[in-house]
């Protein structure tokens, strides 16, 4: 077989365009990035051409991507595992030998190694709460984490939310796809989903409407229930809001790592994820399933309110320990 020479930046832009109306655009955005340092290690090395790659080399890539930055098992796997659907198609368009991507070697992960521990719990979440609806009550970042935490929702799912999708005849909210106007959800239409609400949250969001909210539109004519003043949050407002907001002086909680306020940088504006104890949006969603879970809101429910598989949920979500699994179980006994 005769192989065409192709330089790397050209071969992962063909890919990158090949693939921009098969994947989802932040899946597409994730490959570019990691795509970009196997750009970087072969113009270090004046790899020109990938016809030269080999399984080798391939070996060689792995070993400097982890070393280089210092990733986890899994981020390495990640990474790799990007690389290996690249290679295979480059062997489509015969720029590489069409097995060469079986030797792509990824780590292996075991289900522990590929799951993250860091969770908002349920004591910290109430003190939160409390604390924002005392003195920031119907703000924007009360709003945002009070829906964080009673809904389970991800936070482009909550970005994604209208005023329209409120509806509070019904205590509800509606999450819905619509790429087309630049919110898209996880898992498409099959995240498609009604989430009914309490009392207490369905008052929080009316005064929110009522009292708080800007007068906006998105760029689409839309109205979106979390708004600034300029329409649509962006992507890093609503984990601005989470890191924001977990660190413990900002809810009134003694800082645990023996910090003072005056000299923490963490206390800094556009710095509040430095401190060892704020926590992204997904951590306070993590945290949600795992409160939801053990107070007994079977695990069916969960996983529907959260739009999640019940696989995913054990793997990924669900922090009770097995002896909190057993205590649970214990009061069906009777029943047996």
């Amino acid at each position: 077989m005769e192989l065409e020479p192709i330089d790397p930046e050209t071969a992962v832009e063909l890919y990158l365009a090949d693939k921009e109306t098969e994947f989802a655009k932040a899946t597409h955005r994730s490959h570019r990035s990691r795509l970009g340092h196997f750009v970087r290690w072969c113009d270090e090395r004046d790899i020109t051409n990938l016809n030269e790659l080999t399984g080798r080399r391939l070996q060689e890539y792995r070993l400097w991507r982890r070393n280089e930055g210092d990733l986890s098992k899994t981020s390495v796997k990640t990474q790799i595992d990007t690389l290996r659907v690249f290679v295979r198609w480059l062997g489509t368009i015969d720029a590489v030998d069409p097995e060469l991507h079986v030797k792509v070697i990824s780590p292996d992960v075991t289900p522990g190694e590929n799951s993250r521990d860091v969770k908002l719990d349920a004591e910290d979440a109430e003190a939160m709460l409390e604390h924002l609806e005392t003195y920031e009550y119907a703000s924007r970042s009360h709003v945002t984490i009070a829906l964080l935490w009673h809904t389970m929702l991800r936070r482009g799912a909550a970005r994604a939310l209208d005023v329209g999708d409120y509806h509070p005849e019904d205590q509800c909210l509606e999450v819905r796809h619509r790429p087309d106007s630049d919110t898209p959800i996880k898992n498409g239409i099959d995240g498609e989903r009604f989430i009914g609400l309490s009392g207490w949250l369905c008052q929080l969001l009316d005064d929110w409407l009522r009292d708080r909210r800007p007068d906006v539109t998105d760029d689409y004519g839309r109205e979106p229930l979390i708004a600034t003043q300029y329409g649509r949050p962006s992507r890093t407002t609503i984990p601005k809001y989470a890191y924001r907001w977990s660190r413990p002086c900002a809810y009134g909680a003694e800082c645990p790592h023996g910090r003072s306020p005056e000299d923490c940088e963490a206390t800094e504006p556009g710095h509040e994820s430095k401190c060892p104890s704020s926590i992204s949006p997904h951590a306070i969603r993590r945290g949600s399933i795992t409160h939801h879970l053990k107070e007994d809101i079977p695990e069916t429910a969960v996983s529907g309110r959260a739009n999640v598989s019940q696989r995913v949920l054990d793997q990924h979500y669900d922090r009770r320990t097995q002896r909190e699994k057993m205590e649970q179980r214990r009061q069906y006994l009777d029943q047996l």
